[in-house]
């Protein structure tokens, strides 16, 4: 137990420690333990690096390329899918196919695949015009009606190819307040917590057109940081002073369910939008009909996040603090969000555990271990 618990950072916690008083990361990680320590003859994970940090992302990494057993994985975490696989089973057009390599290799031979079937698409469909013509021209002449009859069952029992509906890709366009003052916001002294201090007095200073990442393994303050320079929360010393002009776009790393349809949850946002323009907003956040008219309850965890995300590119903003937002999100979301806040001429403070997310995004990094009290 200690060693595994080791391996994920949950003796820096402290295995006494009550579950309810943990992160979502930290609640990740003790349910990953539990499932480890079962040592099972094959692992379901269902995106189990969403929640950890980078340095037990690593030891997961490890951990699976030495596991004995079989496991299967569902992940949006590229790099680590390619380190830990050795088979894709991909899932499109209510059809399972499976593809022998790493996520890269699937990538080249599903482009070579679908490429291969538009070409024999548009030859068939060429053929079939041809068909057709001829029928049509022939049938009704007593010299060629035979040469037509026998066109017209080619064409009845021809296979036709059918080319998968491409499914929505989300765009996301920030709309944009205007300037905010120089000062985004300086801390004087401040100690974050609850009942007891999560970091050392703090003196930080943010200002305008800068782009930050928070970084540093799960429960040593970094959303409590936040919510401390949002005003959610009170610190436990110090002072926050924030500047002018600030209209803030907040997303939340856990958002609690509502019982609203993705229509509703729009409107009661944004009533004076009509119904066609809030089911064209969810939409262009790569949501389907059948997803618009369902209750949020229901949606999966990256569904939910596209309705979130839908609130906050609808509203204007000159400052974004995102909270780890791209748990639960698919490549296609990823990558258009990573696009969209590179394109942000605002400010943004952000949480995230992949370098590879907002490494092109930021402008500095801010590594909170260096003012946590807790152990790292």
């Amino acid at each position: 137990m200690e060693e595994i618990a080791r391996g994920l950072g949950l003796d820096d916690v402290g295995l006494e420690k009550d579950v309810e008083d943990l992160s979502g990361g930290q609640r990740t990680k003790v349910l990953l333990a539990k499932l480890l320590l079962e040592k099972p003859d094959i692992l379901l994970l269902d995106e189990p690096t969403n929640y950890l940090d980078e340095q037990h992302i690593e030891w997961l990494k490890r951990y699976l390329q030495e596991y004995e057993n079989a496991f299967v994985l569902i992940s949006h975490d590229i790099p680590f899918l390619n380190s830990v696989i050795n088979l894709i089973y991909h899932m499109e057009n209510q059809e399972l196919n499976r593809y022998v390599g790493d996520y890269d290799h699937f990538l080249e031979v599903h482009e070579m695949k679908k490429q291969q079937l538009e070409a024999a698409y548009k030859r068939q469909q060429q053929e079939m015009s041809q068909l057709k013509d001829f029928v049509a021209r022939n049938k009704a002449r007593v010299s060629t009606r035979n040469m037509a009859m026998s066109r017209q069952k080619k064409l009845d029992k021809m296979e036709v190819i059918e080319l998968a509906k491409d499914k929505p890709k989300p765009e996301f366009n920030f709309k944009e307040a205007r300037t905010t003052s120089k000062l985004i916001f300086e801390t004087n002294d401040l100690v974050i917590g609850y009942d007891e201090p999560l970091s050392k007095p703090l003196n930080l200073r943010m200002e305008r057109g800068q782009k930050i990442a928070l970084v540093g393994a799960n429960g040593i303050g970094k959303t409590t940081l936040l919510k401390s320079l949002l005003g959610i929360n009170k610190p436990i010393s110090g002072t926050v002073e924030r500047g002018d002009y600030q209209e803030i776009g907040y997303f939340e790393q856990e958002a609690k369910d509502s019982s609203n349809t993705c229509i509703e949850e729009i409107w009661q946002e944004f009533p004076w939008l009509g119904q066609g323009e809030v089911r064209s907003a969810l939409a262009k956040c790569g949501l389907t009909t059948k997803h618009i008219e369902s209750k949020i309850v229901v949606l999966s965890g990256g569904e939910k996040a596209k309705v979130r995300l839908c609130k906050l590119i609808n509203r204007e903003s000159n400052i974004l603090v995102l909270d780890e937002p791209t748990n639960h999100l698919d490549v296609d979301a990823k990558a258009e969000l990573k696009r969209a806040l590179e394109a942000y001429k605002g400010s943004i403070l952000l949480i995230s555990h992949e370098p590879e997310f907002y490494q092109d995004i930021v402008t500095e990094t801010w590594n909170c271990e260096n003012w946590t009290t807790k152990l790292v």
